[in-house]
């Protein structure tokens, strides 16, 4: 990373006014932009904290792993798979807030929002306060940061460490001062411990560092660079306590869920879903500038308000976070592709902010200053149809099911789930109904949580005729109540064989939901009728 901001001067300086009238047209332009800006803060923010959808697997699984006694937190994240800051967070902010649906998702919502004002500052570092404030539009409006801002999970939190990080390091490479040191070292042991792909942009900073320290033109800097490191090691030693946790996950838990992707497939589905996910059309709208501008960011200078050249060499400017960000996204698309894992757009939170700063930074190259702001409202608005989407589609199909057997369940009724991965979820909305026996396939666990441990070999032994069998055993004369779909992976025919084998034992099933595949998670729903 770059020890000071390489000066914008992207664009030829401007002509001043020569006319009152000119002075008083610019003004009057200049209170528009003003407000542009303070109603797209607003209604970014607003969007952060308003989403109609139920909470879906990954953020019922969140919210019942924070819930537990935090001396039960480690035992339950071996088998989850997830380091342990955000759950400790969420812990104490259920605490003190609750554990409703805008309750939890909230701590989401504020570390998007506090994003926001570092956005600026690391714009303004970049290229004064025009960029920074550009800055703040992109992350305001963008659709991917609006998404995880309405999520119970660590993604949110994850980027607004990336982005702190950035100007902690840049601010440490200028001035190693200890403070600055340790801040550095404080927020690089925060993202080990709030997401395990953190890791690998760390990893591409840290090789970057060492580069710097070799060979940067001066001895200072060097020594700066060294100093960093230094912080950047002691970050690392604060993992050691956490260590053998991560390993029995490396070991046990992994993706079990999903198939790896090639590399390139993986940088594909990234860009996508910081445009607004494969799902949307207008994401493939939104697609065209968030490509083009860090292309411009990286390869172009403004010849005069007309004309842009391109520098193959690259310009100064926004390189270093360019880097930083492949870099890290393309070190841990290799490494899952080796170990065999799976990917989702989501794990591209390591890289979004430094990207969305390339954004922003490739808003330069346009001198004439209507088409910057042309370029820069189109932009804003693109990312805001994206971003209202995001924060009001309903991403699971759990209340479909769960309202119907809130409605027609007795007391004593069974609900099956196959797969366990459709729990956590429905059951949450289940809570406070009649009261109900629950469990889940393979194992007869818990609804609340998944056992991520061996999931394939658990599932390839389980024999669907003995689970069902079993199930039959539990139910007694009681109505089976069974939430399935088929096509997850390490699952595929079993759902089917257990439903084929509780329908021949209970003639007379009824389908009462059927899967909406429209939706992001959907299952359906097959009563059982009591004997």
């Amino acid at each position: 990373m770059k020890v000071a901001p390489d000066a914008p001067a992207r664009a030829p300086a401007s002509t001043p006014a020569a006319s009152t009238s000119g002075r008083g047209s610019s003004l009057s332009g200049g209170r528009l932009i003003v407000a542009g800006i303070v109603i797209a803060i607003v209604a970014g923010v607003a969007l952060r904290f308003v989403t109609r959808s139920d909470l879906w697997l990954d953020e019922a699984l969140s919210v019942n792993i924070a819930k537990l006694p935090l001396d039960q937190l480690r035992e339950a994240l071996r088998h989850d798979g997830a380091p342990p800051l955000y759950y400790l967070l969420l812990h104490g902010w259920i605490q003190v807030f609750g554990s409703g649906d805008v309750a939890v998702r909230a701590l989401s919502g504020v570390f998007s929002v506090a994003t926001l004002p570092i956005a600026w500052w690391c714009g303004q570092r970049l290229g004064g306060r025009r960029l920074g404030w550009v800055a703040v539009l992109v992350f305001v409006s963008s659709p991917y940061a609006i998404r995880y801002a309405t999520e119970s999970r660590m993604y949110s939190m994850q980027m607004f460490l990336v982005l702190a990080g950035y100007l902690a390091l840049v601010r440490a490479l200028e001035r190693p001062a200890l403070g600055r040191l340790a801040l550095v070292a404080v927020i690089a042991s925060a993202l080990m411990y709030t997401q395990y792909w953190s890791m690998y942009l760390l990893a591409v900073v840290g090789i970057g560092l060492v580069f710097r320290a070799v060979r940067a033109p001066t001895l200072d800097e060097r020594r700066a660079a060294r100093s960093v490191i230094v912080a950047m090691i002691a970050a690392g030693i604060t993992f050691l306590p956490w260590l053998t946790t991560f390993q029995y996950q490396l070991a046990h838990t992994g993706t079990p869920w999903g198939d790896p992707i090639l590399p390139t497939s993986g940088f594909a589905d990234s860009i996508i879903g910081f445009a607004g996910g494969a799902d949307h059309s207008e994401a493939f709208v939104f697609l065209l500038p968030i490509l083009l501008l860090p292309l411009l960011a990286l390869f172009g200078r403004a010849v005069d308000n007309r004309r842009v050249e391109l520098d193959l060499h690259t310009v100064p400017g926004i390189r270093w976070e360019l880097a930083a960000a492949v870099g890290g996204l393309g070190l841990g698309l290799m490494a899952a592709y080796a170990g065999g894992t799976a990917f989702e757009a989501r794990y591209a939170a390591i890289a979004f902010p430094l990207f969305a700063l390339a954004i922003a930074y490739g808003t330069l190259v346009f001198a004439d200053r209507r088409l910057f702001v042309g370029v820069v409202v189109v932009v804003t608005i693109l990312g805001f149809g994206g971003g209202a989407r995001a924060a009001y589609e309903q991403r699971t199909q759990a209340s479909q099911s769960a309202d119907y057997i809130r409605a027609h369940a007795r007391p004593g009724d069974v609900v099956v789930y196959c797969p366990d991965q459709l729990a956590p979820d429905t059951s949450r909305l289940l809570a406070g109904g009649p009261r109900l026996t629950q469990f889940t396939f393979p194992s007869f666990d818990s609804p609340k949580f998944v056992d991520w441990v061996d999931y394939a070999d658990r599932n390839r032994r389980t024999d669907p005729a003995v689970f069902a069998r079993k199930t039959l055993q539990r139910a007694g004369r009681r109505t089976i109540w069974y939430v399935n779909v088929e096509g997850y992976r390490n699952v595929i025919g079993k759902c089917d064989a257990v439903g084929a084998a509780l329908a021949a034992a209970r003639p007379g099933a009824v389908a009462r939901v059927a899967p909406d595949n429209d939706l992001f998670e959907f299952m359906g729903l097959t009563e059982y009728p009591a004997r």
